[in-house]
């Protein structure tokens, strides 16, 4: 039976004509000089990937690899940063909890008849005070790196509004513990804290 549709070209002799039409006609600049000069100057036509000119004025231009972009984009991911936030907010918290507990130890009056500290049970007081400090501070790290990450990705914009915000939510969350009033001044004291370190650290 007859038909009017036209017969589908084989792909090899679909290639062979692009290939024969590209050499006679040209790529850039067909039927003139300049097809010549331009593939000097671009070079090959066949891309490593995606089949992208890329410029090379400012000297060689590597393109990453899939496995580069996959530890890239782990180092970049709201986890890394949540998690690396809490380990350096725990030493943090450590050195100032250590630090506080070694500058103002609890020293037994002998005139009270108050029983004289040990050096064991001095170094469990520092122990438990340096542990509580870094707690403390490596939830608060862990909180505002995650909240103020997932607001980035969100919004878009890598701005001082995203300190802001993630330090609102970090002080909110962190006074709701001791009510309602608590939330609101430590969310505004912990926005403002967050403002302020931001607006350095961009303008400095």
């Amino acid at each position: 039976m007859a038909t009017l549709l036209p017969k589908p070209l084989d792909p090899e002799e679909e290639a062979v004509k692009r290939e024969k039409a590209s050499k006679t006609e040209g790529i850039f600049f067909p039927g003139s000089d300049l097809d010549e000069v331009a593939k000097h100057f671009i070079g090959n036509t066949h891309r490593y990937r995606e089949n992208i000119i890329i410029p090379k004025m400012y000297g060689v231009v590597q393109i990453k690899t899939n496995e580069e972009k996959l530890v890239e984009a782990a180092f970049e991911s709201c986890a890394f940063k949540s998690l690396m936030s809490c380990v350096l907010g725990y030493g943090l918290g450590a050195a100032i909890g250590l630090f506080s507990s070694s500058v103002n130890p609890s020293i037994a009056d002998p005139l009270a008849g108050e029983k004289q500290q040990t050096a064991r049970e001095i170094f469990r007081e520092m122990r438990q005070a340096t542990h509580s400090y870094g707690k403390n501070f490596a939830v608060i790290g862990a909180v505002f790196a995650a909240v103020e990450c997932v607001i980035e990705s969100k919004r878009g914009v890598s701005d001082w509004k995203n300190g802001t915000y993630a330090g609102a939510v970090t002080g909110g969350l962190i006074g709701l513990r001791a009510g309602v009033k608590a939330g609101i001044v430590g969310a505004a004291g912990f926005a403002a804290f967050s403002t302020v370190i931001d607006y350095y650290m961009r303008h400095r």
